[in-house]
């Protein structure tokens, strides 16, 4: 995803500010929408979080590195000014996460079964909160390099998912492992990667991002719902396994 950013920014002689936006969307790690997808589209769910968890573990180092090494020229930030805030907005927040699911599981369970249903949702008003930011930031942008913009999103989506698949199946995984592999390479954190943009750069940095969020949950579903189709007809009609 990275490459394939940095390569769709040459072909479509992308603007600085822009193309600074799809490579921080090619390096950020799988989002979170990878995994609903995931169990919408009968993957494996388990493998499907694991390599959310990983990626994003992994983000503090791999995401600075791929950004400075592919838009270096272009950067006025160095790797550890990237470093440092992704280890706040993601890292940090990711294992505070994990340690309040412990200790609410072991004292107090009812308090963890209602904040399932109520952090996914403030989860996501955020991210459209993010979104609805940004393009209304970039209104000029829009109606100018847009088209530019929204083909780089498109694009780049496309190629995630279809180098997804395509090397799920060379790897000769299973079905089920083939649909995750697709969603865990084809949906990124477009979040985080507009949330560093606004940070770093401009406003016209975070639009390929707040795109990327906006069409990565149309294809996302639409393709989930293919593979459960695909997934049922297999199996004789009936459900198929997880």
């Amino acid at each position: 995803m990275p490459t394939a950013a940095y390569a769709l920014t040459v072909v479509l002689s992308l603007p600085p500010e822009l193309a600074v936006g799809v490579i921080l969307v090619g390096a950020a790690p799988g989002g979170t929408a990878s995994n609903v997808m995931a169990y919408l589209g009968k993957g494996d769910v388990a493998l499907s979080v694991a390599i959310t968890t990983v990626t994003t573990l992994a983000a503090p180092l791999v995401m600075p590195a791929w950004v400075v090494a592919l838009a270096g020229e272009q950067l006025q930030v160095g790797f550890m000014d990237l470093f440092v805030n992704i280890v706040q907005i993601v890292f940090i927040p990711v294992v505070l996460g994990f340690a309040l699911r412990v200790v609410l599981d072991r004292n107090a369970p009812e308090v963890a079964e209602v904040g399932l249903d109520v952090f996914p949702l403030v989860s996501v008003l955020s991210i459209v909160a993010i979104v609805a930011a940004v393009v209304g930031l970039n209104v000029d942008t829009i109606l100018g390099a847009g088209a530019a913009a929204i083909g780089a999103v498109v694009l780049h989506n496309a190629i995630g998912l279809g180098t997804g698949y395509g090397t799920g199946r060379l790897a000769g995984m299973s079905e089920d492992r083939v649909r995750t592999t697709t969603f865990e390479v084809g949906l990124q954190n477009s979040g985080l990667a507009a949330a560093l943009a606004l940070s770093f750069f401009s406003p016209a940095a975070a639009l390929p991002p707040a795109l990327f969020s906006v069409w990565h949950n149309i294809t996302g579903p639409l393709l989930a719902s293919y593979f459960s189709r695909s997934a049922t007809e297999s199996s004789g009609g009936a459900p198929a396994d997880d």
